[in-house]
């Protein structure tokens, strides 16, 4: 997984790139990214690539940390194995991938 940054001269925010490669959900025929951003609810549909990896582009404002997972199939959750930090997601054990920007 990578999360690519490109951060607009014209505003200030970032178009941020999540991607989910297919070893990581070998079996998935859905994935959403849902964070802070989007208050935990809905989520943004990820696309899936003729390789398998799940890919979504979204803006989010500079300046910011913002926390992440995807959901799979809607049931399991997953971390961004290149997120820039972890921090505990306050309702389980499990943590929650970050962003900084």
């Amino acid at each position: 997984m990578a999360i690519k940054k490109q951060y607009l001269k014209s505003k200030p925010v970032a178009k941020v790139t999540l991607s989910l490669p297919a070893e990581a959900a070998p079996q998935a025929k859905d994935v959403k990214v849902l964070g802070d951003f989007t208050s935990w609810t809905k989520g943004v549909e990820m696309k899936k690539l003729k390789s398998g990896e799940f890919k979504a582009t979204i803006e989010l404002p500079v300046e910011h940390t913002y926390q992440f997972r995807y959901l799979v199939d809607n049931k399991v959750w997953v971390n961004d194995w290149d997120a820039d930090a972890y921090v505990n997601s306050g309702v389980s054990s499990e943590d929650n991938s970050v962003v900084i920007l």
